[in-house]
């Protein structure tokens, strides 16, 4: 059971609705995002979980005077009702049933929402601002914060230190880079952009940062013009004194908080490219404000990031190696030690599992920090697709039971995510049946040959049709870029069922990452790193970076197709002979064990 002492939630909501009445609002938006509008924040900036409980890394909420919601996607379904006041907010879903249509239908006329401009993006802005009028109400940028004026013991904003990124690992210098941006701004027809997003920064500068638990870049903003003039603003209490490393010739350096002001006075006259989904929407405001026209259009260096370059993917192939290892050295570890422990009564946790392939990983002097909060998740923990184990949750790994651990770090030569599912002894035929299905689904997307100018969303349901099949489905994406010792979670290619416009090409590095969720009882995910290569004749295809055993004693073999086992046998030699050199005796005998062929 959670003994954890809950937030005074009804508190902090009477406070939000007391500043509401001082600033003659009905309501406020309260974000997941922070000023860079990116998937993790610091503590500094974790608005929603101050003011719901909430802490996935997704959503947003809205409180109004006498009623309140919180709109999470897919993963979270679970998670939100547990950690949410149910009596005072109500569930949405973030993209099925998202807030602007919970503004169109539930908006009173006369109402005044607020939000703060730096936290919400221009398409946010946009699209709740038009129900908002429709409604007869008042979409308003608030000055500062509600949230933060309330929150008396927030923590400071982080000063993590930033280190230079050498062309050695980065594989192009910051001069290149400049040029490339420069010439993409001409194209486009824009004079300068103005970029928020903290990975965008860090690969254009080739600099790293520890801002943020799990990505390793520093939080600031960029305004570079189609010359090459480049602004940094950045805290410089966070840059060493000898910057001689660093290469930074020509880059101007400002405060953050001067960043509105700068954009004023640069954007008079000019066209300025914003992208829409990953920039504050203040910037847009400013922009206007001072004269300057606004482009919104995705950022240019978001564009040239996709596509790593033969030295990031070397980077990558090598980590995977160095990854692999630390996976089967831990799993070696779970199957000497489990079920002998579950049964003298001391059975492993999941923290001490999370705990154990951080160790594994921290044996390699590349190795950084994990990417993510591991999930390392037992039984019905699983079925919360971003579970997090804590000292009072942590639960027992038991005989019989689904584990399911995803995980990933952050090394010098690139970033790794895996998902692997496993259980310490025999599981029931429906486990078997679902965890079947998804290695099908997996297998199915990995070995897809697709022509050019193919996207993402037209090859996600390859992955889910085999659990289609079964009347099974997931409620979250099947795949999601992966940055170069930068996000875990890199935009702007993925594998969804909702639309994405970017191509399908060589060079880019995604995940796949089909799953089945029983609420309560289990989860199931098996998840691969891969890059997408040239197969020629104008075809490409998936090759496999991640380099783990699939656990095949949770599949039913005889549901396999000859081609699919083939597979399994192919991509596990391939492991083995990665792993050369790199494992003690045990781990050794553990992989020849679970790598013996099934094709027969």
């Amino acid at each position: 059971m959670d003994t954890r002492a809950r937030p005074d939630i009804s508190g902090r909501i009477g406070a939000l609705r007391r500043k509401l009445a001082e600033t003659g609002l009905d309501g406020y938006v309260v974000p997941r995002f922070d000023e860079h509008q990116g998937e993790y924040c610091a503590p500094h900036d974790n608005r929603l979980a101050f003011v719901t409980g909430f802490t996935g890394s997704a959503g947003v909420a809205i409180v109004m005077r006498d009623r309140a919601a919180i709109f999470v996607d897919g993963r979270y379904q679970v998670q939100v009702r547990d950690e949410v006041d149910l009596g005072t907010f109500t569930i949405e879903h973030f993209y099925d049933a998202p807030l602007k249509t919970w503004l169109r239908h539930n908006l009173r006329k006369g109402e005044r929402v607020g939000f703060n401009a730096m936290l919400l993006p221009s398409t946010w802005d946009a699209d709740c601002g038009r129900p908002v009028a429709e409604a007869g109400g008042v979409w308003t940028a608030v000055d500062g914060d509600l949230v933060d004026a309330i929150w008396t013991d927030q923590p400071e904003k982080p000063l993590g230190k930033i280190t230079a990124f050498p062309v050695t690992y980065s594989g192009e210098s910051v001069a290149d880079k400049k040029r490339r941006i420069a010439d993409m701004l001409e194209a486009e027809g824009a004079d300068l952009l103005i970029e928020a997003q903290p990975d965008n920064i860090a690969w254009f500068l080739n600099v790293r940062g520890r801002d943020v638990a799990f990505n390793p870049m520093p939080q600031s903003f960029l305004i570079v013009d189609r010359s090459g003039r480049t602004e940094w603003l950045v805290d410089h209490r966070k840059l060493p004194n000898d910057l001689s490393d660093f290469e930074l010739d020509d880059v101007a350096i400002a405060q953050p908080r001067q960043l509105l002001e700068r954009v004023r006075a640069m954007a008079g006259g000019r066209t300025a490219l914003i992208d829409p989904g990953f920039a504050p929407s203040a910037t847009a405001h400013a922009t206007r404000a001072a004269g300057g026209t606004v482009q919104l259009a995705r950022s240019p260096i978001t564009l040239a990031k996709m596509h790593k370059n033969e030295t990031e993917l070397a980077g990558f192939r090598e980590c995977h190696r160095l990854d692999g290892a630390a996976w089967i050295r831990f799993f070696a570890w779970l199957e000497r030690n489990a079920a002998e422990r579950d049964a003298s009564g001391k059975a492993v946790s999941e923290l001490e599992a999370e705990d154990r392939i951080l160790a594994y990983r921290q044996m390699d002097e590349s190795f950084v920090e994990p990417s993510f909060r591991s999930i390392s998740a037992a039984d019905g923990h699983a079925a919360m697709c971003h579970y997090a184990a804590t000292k009072e949750t942590s639960a027992p790994i038991r005989r019989g039971g689904v584990y399911l651990l995803d995980s990933g770090g952050q090394y010098l030569t690139g970033t790794t995510d895996a998902t692997r599912t496993t259980a310490i002894g025999p599981v029931g035929d429906e486990v078997r049946r679902a965890y079947t299905a998804v290695l099908k689904g997996l297998i199915s997307m990995v070995t897809l040959k697709f022509p050019k100018g193919t996207f993402g969303h037209q090859l996600d349901a390859f992955a889910r049709r085999p659990l289609w099949d079964l009347g099974l489905d997931y409620d979250h994406g099947t795949g999601h870029g992966v940055g170069h010792f930068l996000s875990v979670h890199e935009q702007p290619q993925r594998f969804d069922r909702r639309v994405n416009e970017i191509e399908l090409t060589p060079g880019m590095v995604t995940t796949i990452e089909p799953g089945y969720y029983k609420a309560g009882a289990y989860g199931i995910r098996i998840e691969n790193q891969v890059e997408v290569v040239d197969d020629g004749d104008g075809f490409f295809s998936f090759r496999s970076l991640t380099l783990v055993p699939i656990d095949m004693r949770l599949a039913d073999v005889d549901l396999l197709t000859h081609a699919e086992r083939q597979w399994v046998d192919t991509y596990h030699r391939r492991v083995v002979e990665e792993a050369e050199g790199l494992l003690d005796t045990e781990s050794l005998a553990w992989l020849a064990e679970r790598t013996a062929p099934v094709a027969g």
